[in-house]
């Protein structure tokens, strides 16, 4: 009795796989797949987006030049080899008729600074310290959206040796102003 089912539940197998080998051979090949292309905003439309209104959201960055300015000379005042740049970041509400209106939901911070050594803690926190004070000076209204966004922080020695972290500007309000040097370092750099 016991052979007789497990031949039975082989044969029952056997069918079931012979089946759906068929049916991927037999199966007409999919449909190829196109994508419609995105406009995308040149310039910041300031437009609420409307309650119930129908569009696709798509995650969106959106430079912005007048900020850029104002932070990198900002940067570069307090070290020639800094560079840095503000972006938003948002979403387009994408409509029908391919238009899009961009939504920001915080500003983002990218600080890049040019280093002879990646092991100076105390210098690359009070530099950190420097930033993140500037950064929090900024009037609220002269940022994009109602969230802090984050600062980015590059130390780059060369191409292949740098360090790439970011520091959540709210965190650093809640958690770290006052701190400076390693200490500072050590918060919000990367773990080994």
């Amino acid at each position: 009795m016991k052979r007789a089912s497990k031949w039975a539940v082989g044969a029952v197998l056997t069918a079931a796989a012979a089946f759906a080998a068929y049916r991927s051979v037999s199966a007409p090949p999919p449909e190829p797949v196109t994508q419609t292309p995105v406009i995308v905003p040149t310039a910041v439309e300031t437009e609420s987006l409307v309650p119930n209104q129908h569009c696709a959201f798509q995650w969106a960055y959106l430079d912005l030049p007048e900020l850029t300015s104002e932070f990198d000379s900002a940067l570069k005042a307090m070290n020639p080899q800094a560079a840095g740049r503000a972006q938003a970041f948002g979403e387009n509400c994408i409509q029908t008729d391919g238009s899009a209106v961009f939504g920001a939901m915080e500003t983002d911070f990218y600080v890049h600074l040019q280093v002879d050594a990646l092991d100076r803690e105390e210098d690359f926190g009070n530099w950190i310290a420097q930033v993140l004070e500037t950064v929090i000076q900024i009037p609220r209204e002269n940022l994009e959206g109602p969230n802090y966004g984050f600062v980015e922080f590059t130390f780059e020695k060369s191409e292949a040796e740098r360090i790439i972290f970011r520091v959540p500007i709210q965190q650093y309000i809640d958690e770290a102003m006052g701190k400076s040097g390693a200490e500072l370092f050590q918060m919000f750099s990367p773990k080994p």
